[in-house]
């Protein structure tokens, strides 16, 4: 089921600390436009249909990775799209957008991203790998 818009920007704001839900929405964008260059097939389209319109229509539509992204570098390019950002306001961006992604997508589609992306994003999903 497709989660509304305002329920996704009030969890990262919460998630994330954010004073506005302009913060909080502007993080979503970049987090989801950049995570959409690494995902393909039906896990990208099945993660879509679970998130707000608007959210699913920039990963379905991602920026161009060449290569995909450490989760060191993902940081680092999501500090760059973000005006003001360091790397340390990244990681803590990244990490709110995709831990309400994780709760909406649930673990078993959280494992099929996981599974798609470089190691490490378990913990940027707040999703530590037990082994």
């Amino acid at each position: 089921m497709r989660m509304h818009w305002s329920a996704f920007v009030a969890a990262v704001q919460e998630r994330g600390q954010y004073p506005t839900p302009q913060e909080a929405e502007r993080s979503s964008r970049v987090v989801l436009a950049l995570l959409g260059a690494h995902l393909v097939g039906e896990v990208r389209a099945e993660l879509a249909a679970r998130l707000p319109e608007t959210l699913a229509l920039i990963l379905l539509n991602p920026l161009q990775a060449h290569e995909p992204l450490s989760p060191e570098r993902f940081i680092r390019a999501t500090s760059a799209w973000i005006e003001g950002a360091s790397e340390k306001t990244a990681a803590w961006d990244v990490s709110a957008v995709l831990s309400v992604v994780a709760d909406i997508a649930g673990d078993e589609l959280t494992n099929q991203l996981l599974l798609q992306l470089p190691p490490g994003y378990d913990l940027l999903f707040g999703r530590p790998q037990t082994r």
